[in-house]
C-alpha cells in the first residue's frame, strides 16, 4: 500500500474484531516507533506493549471508551519520561560511544547542546517536550501499521492512576502520555464506511 493510499484508508476504530495481530506484522511497527523521530536523539520515553488478553481486560476499566480496548489485538502505552537526569544522558552517550565508535571527547559540543536543554527548561517544559517527542513516535506507529494493513486507534481519554497502576508505571520518573489500540477493524463498525473529511488543500496549504 502506498503511504497516501494508507493515509486514505486509515481511521480511528471504534471496535476491532479480537483477531491477533500476527508477530511478522507487528514487528515492523514497532520497529517504526523505535526508529521514529526524536529531537537530540534523546528518547525521552519507552513503549509498553500489552498482548495479554487478561491484562488487557485488566486496563478496560481505565477508558472512557472502552470498546476498542476490549476488542483490540494489542495495546501500546506510550511512556514519556517527567525527569531525564545526569544518569540518562551518561547511558545515552555510553551508547552512542558502543554504537559508533567514538570518543566523549568528539561529542562535547553535542553534549553541551543536552546540558544546556536540561539547564535552561523547568521541570514542567521538560515533561511537556518528552510528552511531545512520544506524540512523534505515535504518528510513526500509526503511519507504519497502516501500511501493514493494519488498524489503529489512538486514546487520549484515560484515567491514568489505573492504567499506570495495572502497567507499574514508575510515577515518580515518568507518565503515560498516550494510548495505540491496534487489531482489525469489525464488520459491523460503521465508521470505516464514512467518507474522509479533511480541509482542502487550498484552505489547508499556503505557499510563500
Amino acid at each position: 500500500m502506498t503511504y497516501l493510499k494508507a493515509l486514505n484508508w486509515r481511521y480511528s476504530v471504534k471496535k476491532f474484531d479480537g483477531k491477533k495481530i500476527p508477530s511478522e506484522k507487528l514487528h515492523p511497527i514497532l520497529e517504526a516507533g523505535r526508529l521514529s523521530v526524536s529531537a537530540l536523539g534523546l528518547q525521552p520515553y519507552h513503549l509498553l506493549v500489552v498482548e495479554n488478553p487478561e491484562t488487557i481486560q485488566k486496563l478496560v476499566p481505565g477508558f472512557y471508551n472502552s470498546s476498542q480496548i476490549s476488542t483490540c489485538s494489542h495495546l501500546i502505552a506510550l511512556v514519556s519520561k517527567t525527569h531525564i537526569n545526569k544518569e540518562y544522558v551518561d547511558n545515552y552517550f555510553s551508547h552512542i560511544i558502543n554504537e559508533r565508535g567514538v570518543t566523549l571527547e568528539q561529542l562535547s559540543s553535542f553534549r553541551n547542546n543536552i546540558n544546556s536543554l536540561l539547564e535552561t527548561q523547568t521541570q514542567k517544559e521538560l515533561e511537556s517536550w518528552s510528552e511531545k517527542q512520544s506524540y512523534i513516535v505515535l504518528g510513526s506507529l500509526i503511519m507504519a501499521a497502516a501500511q501493514e494493513n493494519i488498524d489503529t486507534c489512538p486514546m487520549e481519554g484515560f484515567r491514568p492512576e489505573i492504567i499506570e497502576d495495572v502497567l507499574q508505571i514508575d510515577k515518580a520518573s515518568e507518565k503515560i502520555a498516550v494510548v495505540l489500540a491496534l487489531g482489525y477493524r469489525a464488520e459491523d463498525d460503521r465508521f470505516q464506511n464514512f467518507k474522509k473529511v479533511r480541509k482542502p488543500a487550498d484552505k489547508f496549504i499556503k505557499f510563500f
